[in-house]
Order: structure tokens, then sequence, then C-alpha cells
């Protein structure tokens, strides 16, 4: 893992309006850029943090997907979430300084650093930047929420269907396609989150082909019917993870 010094400018990146409040002037924007000073490559495979690293700074994701995983005492990982580009990573080592999992690069990726004290000295000055960090924060709880109803009142089709429905519509307002994805994880990562087992991952997405919901191509996805993977969550709330 090694860190880069390039300048990065939040003000001329296509991501700001995805990781920064929007409305900020000039003057405004240029602490910002101020603050957000590196970028970072992680190769894939490689942690971004680790589960007990002293927590420091907050990354927004500029290229690339993670995911976030906790080990059980037993040795087992347990999946939390995966992030993609224009989302910002880190929020788990507020509480206690420290982080309390592990980000993994599923893929090449690049995080602009952004060093907490000095996002919580700014955030003081410019409410606005304090207000979308409550939100990031927000966000992040709703989400949790939504994991905690996929993993206890829905059935396997469900949980599939609304992890679908959900990455599609986060890569969808990063312009990309409604009804295409490539999945960045695995069969097993997938289980892993939705709490399923390896099989039933396989056979829900096979039941899908076979019912004319989706097209699969190893980790291409074509979403061909999804007004019919909307009623298979059956009204629930797909919340952001």
């Amino acid at each position: 893992m090694n860190s880069t010094s390039i300048k990065v400018a939040c003000s001329n990146c296509n991501l700001r309006e995805l990781c920064m409040p929007l409305g900020l002037n000039e003057s405004e924007m240029e602490r910002v850029d101020e603050v957000v000073a590196t970028r970072r490559k992680v190769t894939r495979g490689d942690n971004l943090f680790r589960n007990g690293d002293k927590f420091n700074a907050l990354f927004a994701i500029r290229t690339g997907f993670f995911k976030t995983r906790i080990s059980s005492e037993d040795g087992r990982d347990q999946v939390t979430g995966f992030q993609m580009a224009g989302e910002i990573i880190g929020l788990d080592g507020i509480v206690s300084d420290h982080h309390t999992c592990d980000a993994v690069a599923l893929e090449d990726a690049e995080v602009c650093v952004m060093p907490f004290d000095r996002i919580e000295e700014l955030s003081r000055e410019i409410t606005s930047l304090q207000r979308h960090v409550h939100k990031i924060m927000s966000r992040e709880i709703v989400r949790e929420n939504g994991v905690m109803l996929l993993l206890g009142s829905m059935r396997a089709e469900e949980r599939l269907a609304a992890f679908l429905l959900n990455l599609v519509q986060r890569l969808h307002a990063r312009g990309f396609s409604q009804s295409e994805l490539v999945l960045r994880m695995t069969r097993e990562e997938i289980g892993s989150y939705l709490g399923l087992k390896l099989e039933t991952v396989s056979r829900t997405f096979s039941k899908f082909v076979e019912d004319g919901i989706v097209e699969v191509k190893q980790r291409h996805v074509r979403i061909l019917n999804p007004d019919a993977l909307k009623l298979i969550v059956n009204a629930q709330t797909c919340q952001p993870g």
C-alpha cells in the first residue's frame, strides 16, 4: 500500500457532488482542497485499514471498489458492506479512535485521504460541511438498519433481489447503466454479506435466470426485468448497503 503525494483538488473532481456538500463557495472549496491533500493507491487484495488500526482519517473512494469485513473469534470472515467510488469509508473508527473492521480493495483503487481532525475543525466553520458529515454518518446507520432487516426477515430471493437493486441504483447515481453491472465481489462474498450459503446464492441466481429476470455471464449481470425484482423484494424498502 503506498501513499502518493499527488495534489488533490476536490473542486475539479467529477465525484465531487457525491462525497462533498453542494453549494460551497470558492474560498470554502479552496479550504476543503487544502484538507484533502493526498491520494493513496490501494492494490487489489490489500487493506486500506485493518481492525485495530489507529483512526485518523476518513477516505473518499475515487476509483475502485472495497469490502469491509469483521472476523469472528472462530476465524470466519463476515462481510459487512461494499463501498464504491464517491462513497466515504472509515466512519467505523470515529467511536473509539480505532478501526473496528478491515477494508479490503476488491480491485485496484485510489482514495482521497481526509484527516479527521482537520475535517472536524473545518466543519465547525462551514456549516454545510458539518451537515454533510452528519448526513454520511446517518446514512451509515440507515444502511446498517437495512442490513438487519435484510438478514432478519427476508427469504434468499428477497435478499438477493434487494442487493442487486441497491447495487444498480448506487451505480446509476454514478452515471452507469441502470440495467447492467459487473460484480466486483465473488458469490461467496455476496453470501457472507447476505447471510446465505454460497450454494444458496448460486441457486438463487440460477432461479432468476430461469425466470427471465436477469442474464448472468460470469460476473456480468444484466437486469432484464427490474419490476420483477422489485416485486420479489415485496415493497420492503431497499436500504443502502
